[in-house]
């Protein structure tokens, strides 16, 4: 009987806390670890642990490394870089002023990229293309970069929306332009190592890192079009513009090799692309806000890349909230507010269900956490089969601005940012333990 105690307790106990060091998690594809997470949530949601209002206004996201939470927040004017205790209620480590606001946002101004932390480092890009390195327990600057100034950068008209990407002893992003349309960066002292003078404008997505026909690449969904560059050296290898083109009746510019200058975008569409690209074997998934989304292959052919669309769906829209490929299927919100569950192949629709409003996606123990722009978070079944709504709750703050910073879960806490407020939670689904009358009651454990 004790081994089977034993036995029964380990099957309960959660996995190992995995941390969350970069925009949309470790691998860059929403997808957490951990498991022994709730199932389903109390009437009232999981339990808040602490919260915080202490980080400043802003739609940036969170890091989450150890016990330390990084982040960006607007106040008096500047972007300032964070770092967060969360084993002491989230009290401020230290703040460091990236620098003064210096673009609108198209109406949402403040910053809205989410750090990178590597070792003892954290980097972080402000709306105004500030690329800053600092230590991440003493907060003192490393080094410097303007993507404006220095590279010729062109964010458009939000600003910088990007997240950087740490690989290795390079860190990448898209500055967009003519001079640096993806630039990669030494990690230690910001010293330029290649840039790839493509002409696209950068979009509010963020890059990812891919191998295809057994050649590691960079993907990009930039302002005019999805594309790959070589690791070594930024080289263009292909590129497919469908997701960036115009909606129905505006000439679309083809896809091609990289040998096809022509495709280049002189003048960049009037669509933003906000989420990701997924990789999924040989290939990308990628969608637009107003042209719509699918899938292409691009297919090594010699030493070139020619592009083959899958499929591509014009009335599936994506906005900010990205996409998560889980089983062979692939979940996203279509804007304006349908959650979806599409067969990642085919790009057949499996079910639509508009009960999480227009929401940014996490996925974590066989569940979906969808955070709408209205504030509601909800807890989703992950499953092609139908719609499983297991719980929704809202944050006690509320801001008069959409709630767009994902959700994030690390060491079994949900993490939810609304504005200056951020706020933890217990989601790990404790052992049960029964009561004087036999009925089952939550354990206690350390909140």
């Amino acid at each position: 009987m004790a081994t089977i105690a034993v036995i029964l307790v380990a099957a309960a106990t959660p996995a190992p806390a995995a941390d969350w060091p970069c925009f949309r998690g470790p691998n860059r594809d929403a997808i957490c670890t951990e498991t022994g997470l709730l199932k389903k949530w109390p009437e009232a949601g999981p339990i808040l642990l602490w919260r915080s209002e202490q980080i400043g206004q802003g739609f940036y996201g969170v890091s989450v490394v150890g016990s330390l939470l990084y982040t960006f927040g607007e106040r008096n004017g500047a972007e300032w870089l964070v770092a967060v205790d969360c084993a002491n209620q989230g009290r401020v480590l230290w703040a460091y002023p990236i620098g003064p606001i210096r673009q609108a946002g198209a109406g949402h101004a403040g910053p809205r990229c989410t750090p990178a932390v590597y070792r003892d480092r954290v980097y972080a890009l402000g709306i105004n293309g500030d690329l800053v390195c600092v230590d991440t327990m003493s907060g003192q600057m490393e080094w410097r970069r303007n993507l404006v100034v220095e590279f010729g950068g062109n964010p458009g008209k939000t600003g910088y929306s990007e997240s950087p990407l740490v690989d290795g002893n390079w860190v990448l992003c898209t500055p967009g332009g003519s001079l640096a349309t993806v630039l990669a960066l030494w990690r230690l002292n910001g010293q330029k190592v290649w840039a790839a003078p493509i002409g696209d404008p950068a979009s509010g997505a963020s890059l990812v890192k891919v191998s295809i026909g057994e050649v590691q690449q960079y993907v990009q969904l930039t302002a005019a079009g999805l594309i790959g560059v070589r690791v070594r050296g930024g080289g263009l290898l292909w590129r497919w513009n469908q997701p960036a083109s115009e909606p129905a009746g505006e000439p679309a510019r083809a896809a091609g090799a990289p040998g096809a200058k022509a495709a280049r975008a002189a003048s960049a569409p009037k669509s933003i692309a906000a989420s990701a690209p997924v990789w999924f074997g040989q290939t990308i998934f990628a969608g637009g806000q107003r042209a719509g989304s699918g899938v292409v292959w691009p297919l090594k052919h010699g030493e070139e890349f020619l592009t083959k669309e899958m499929y591509f769906k014009t009335d599936f829209q994506l906005g900010h909230g990205g996409a998560v490929l889980w089983n062979g299927s692939l979940y996203a919100c279509a804007d304006p507010n349908k959650l979806s569950c599409l067969d990642y192949k085919t790009g057949q629709v499996r079910w639509q269900d508009e009960t999480c409003g227009k929401c940014s996606l996490l996925f974590a123990d066989g569940m979906l956490y969808a955070r709408d722009e209205a504030g509601p978070v909800s807890l989703v079944r992950a499953t092609p089969e139908k719609f499983e709504l297991r719980g929704r709750f809202t944050p006690p703050i509320r801001s008069r601005k959409q709630s767009w910073v994902h959700p994030v879960i690390s060491g079994g806490k949900l993490y939810l940012r609304e504005q200056n407020a951020l706020f933890c939670y217990d989601v790990v689904n404790w052992p049960q333990e029964t009561d004087e009358k036999g009925g089952r009651k939550q354990a206690t454990h350390a909140r």
